[in-house]
């Protein structure tokens, strides 16, 4: 065992035993934060307008503080931006974390002195429960890269400004700085693919341990190191053991992953966002992310299905269910306060309060009344797939809504990396599996108001050189998986096969 494997074993296990512990004070933790939360911000701008000086039970915050987007927190973030302080909380931030919006455009969340350890110290936990729970310390001896955003920071009011890959990126131990690669010039290159290419040439001789990033862009990567050196990524990186990621249902891309790497490695989930980092997988033998209750957040569920009402029930901690869709809202000492990120997520454990991403609260389709979440469609579509042995690179849904006597459908564009022999009985399984886990869009086929499912295939690259016309290749930058309208699907049409 190396040094740094010898120094990471005493501080890996005093870490995952406060982690254990603290699982066991979860509810009381979350009591704690929201007290702590709530006192601290009273004389925050913020705070005055929501009277926090008489807020002293959850009730209260209900009454006081309603759910809120970005576009509804943008007043308080717009004030912050002109230079003034004490807006959302004491002082100002440290960082500014840019991020892409919908109706928004960019988003500018803040983090804070306070908030900015949740985000290293998090991650930094993931590892360090991984390794006592597998015994692989050795990982800690070779070199690891992280597939990031630019670390270069621009200054909104004197904020120092970017993507929160590339902040946290400025906040990387000194222990881990020889081990981490590619370079900062490197990282800092903005065009992917010229990224990628010095990605390539930095790390194709490396003793590389670790690899972390969104699947599809590592995927991006492993192709490039098969094209350029003739191997499989296991046998170019024999000492590859461990592969991080999160940001999107890891499902989809796990075979072609795995093909490219050509053996099994370990994989740790991790749920971070600009908002916050939510939870993170502690355990290689239990299903989920333990939620992170003890890291300045404090969290509420709102039954995915009343998210958009006018009264919707906000549950706390103690009151959540197993296998319920929740929208997952949370208030922080970064300032937000009852904020929508826009994630779905089910509890699989309640002791301990384990989590998985079921989905975004805006992406789903209910253009007939149906409402098709996120975990349905790859649910439906990776049982057909795993049983006919296709392997999916990537893939998105749309209504088409019939303009004449024929029937409407829901339109999937997929990208195979083996195509089924027959698509029209590939679409009919994957169609009844569908027809399975949502009994409305199962009432709309056997009603005969919407057709079967039909299937575009995507040409090769097609997801790839979409994301490139439209300047969202690599980084943080995801497909969604469905749309409510057609602009994505249109979009994609000159990428299918004829």
């Amino acid at each position: 065992m190396d040094l740094k494997s010898i120094l990471a074993k005493p501080f890996a296990q005093f870490i995952n035993s406060k982690i254990q512990k603290s699982k066991a004070n979860a509810i009381e933790d979350q009591n704690i934060i929201f007290k702590i939360l709530i006192q601290k911000a009273q004389k925050t701008v913020f705070g005055k307008d929501h009277v926090f000086n008489q807020i002293k039970t959850h009730s209260d915050f209900i009454k006081a503080v309603p759910i809120r987007d970005y576009e509804e927190l943008k007043i308080y973030i717009e004030e912050i931006k002109k230079g003034k302080s004490n807006i959302l909380w004491p002082g100002n931030p440290i960082y500014f974390a840019k991020t892409s919006g919908t109706t928004s455009g960019v988003k500018y969340i803040p983090i804070t002195k306070d908030s900015i350890s949740n985000h290293i110290n998090t991650a930094r936990n993931a590892l360090l429960c991984y390794m006592v729970n597998s015994g692989n310390y050795s990982f800690a001896n070779g070199k690891m890269i992280f597939l990031s955003g630019s670390p270069e920071l621009e200054r909104i009011a004197n904020i120092p400004t970017g993507r929160l890959s590339g902040i946290v990126n400025h906040h990387v131990p000194k222990y881990l700085r020889a081990n981490q690669l590619p370079s900062f010039e490197t990282n800092c290159i903005e065009d992917w693919e010229q990224k990628l290419a010095h990605i390539v040439e930095e790390t194709i001789q490396q003793n590389m341990t670790l690899i972390s990033g969104i699947p599809p862009w590592v995927q991006m990567y492993f192709d490039k190191l098969e094209q350029q050196s003739g191997k499989k990524v296991g046998e170019l990186f024999p000492n590859f053991s461990v592969m991080v990621y999160g940001g999107v249902n890891f499902e989809p891309y796990r075979t072609k992953l795995f093909e490219s790497i050509g053996r099994k490695v370990d994989t740790i989930e991790l749920f971070p966002a600009s908002e916050g980092f939510f939870a993170f997988q502690d355990d290689q033998n239990e299903k989920g992310m333990l939620l992170n209750t003890n890291s300045g957040i404090f969290f509420e569920f709102v039954p995915a299905h009343e998210i958009f009402s006018e009264s919707p029930t906000r549950l706390t901690l103690k009151d959540v269910e197993l296998n319920v869709n929740y929208a997952l809202i949370v208030s922080s000492n970064a300032g937000l306060w009852a904020y929508n990120i826009g994630d779905t997520i089910k509890f699989v454990s309640l002791n301990p309060y384990r989590i998985i991403v079921s989905g975004r609260i805006k992406h789903f389709i209910s253009a007939f009344g149906e409402h098709v979440i996120a975990e349905e469609v790859e649910h439906a579509l990776l049982k057909a797939a795993n049983e006919e042995k296709i392997s999916i690179v990537e893939f998105t849904v749309a209504p088409k809504i019939a303009q004449d006597d024929s029937k409407s459908y829901h339109e999937w564009f997929i990208e195979f990396q083996n195509q089924p022999k027959d698509v029209e009985a590939f679409s009919k399984k994957v169609d009844d599996y569908l027809r399975a886990n949502n009994v409305y869009y199962d009432d709309l086929i056997t009603g005969n108001i919407l057709e079967q499912l039909h299937i575009r295939t995507i040409q090769k690259n097609g997801f790839i050189d979409y994301m490139k016309s439209i300047g969202k290749l690599g980084g943080q930058n995801k497909v969604p998986r469905l749309s409510n309208d057609r602009i994505l699907a249109d979009a994609l049409l000159p990428y299918t096969k004829s």
